[in-house]
């Protein structure tokens, strides 16, 4: 079980990317989101099971790398980009956009994220990037709106 925990906090891999791994498991989450149907409780759906999946996996990882949040741990970030996308009506560019704002707030983390990031565990792994991806949310949501606002 072991192995296949750290399959999927690396998401196949894609977290031993030799630089940025973070970035490149966004990149899969973009890809993900495209592929997933639209409807939201199939989107709804991926995001709890990548957060109880990336909760044990996860844990997993962190007792085998010996360290907490293991950079080779992507999962967290796949589930950041469902969540920042979640029930925003976009499409490649608004995706792109999504793309650099969940980037952007889960390097900063802003409070809580960076208090949800000591919770026990894989729950500590996936939480920080969840609340990051809510910000990234909330940000997107704010620019389509002055977007609109603009272009009528």
């Amino acid at each position: 079980m072991g192995r296949v925990a750290l399959v999927l906090a690396t998401v196949l891999g894609v977290g031993y990317a030799p630089f940025a791994p973070g970035t490149f498991g966004s990149a899969v989450g973009l890809v993900l989101w495209w592929g997933l149907p639209t409807s939201i409780a199939a989107q709804a759906s991926a995001i709890v099971v990548l957060f109880l999946a990336g909760s044990w996996s996860g844990g997993v990882a962190e007792r085998h790398y010996g360290t907490t949040d293991p950079s080779v741990v992507v999962i967290d970030e796949v589930m950041g980009m469902l969540i920042t996308l979640f029930l925003n009506p976009v499409g490649w560019r608004g995706a792109f956009a999504a793309f650099l704002l969940f980037r952007i707030f889960d390097v900063i983390k802003p409070y809580p994220s960076n208090h949800l990031e000591r919770l026990p565990g894989g729950v500590g792994v996936m939480a920080d990037d969840a609340m990051a991806a809510v910000y990234a949310n909330l940000a997107l949501r704010a620019g389509l709106a002055a977007w609109h606002a603009v272009i009528g």
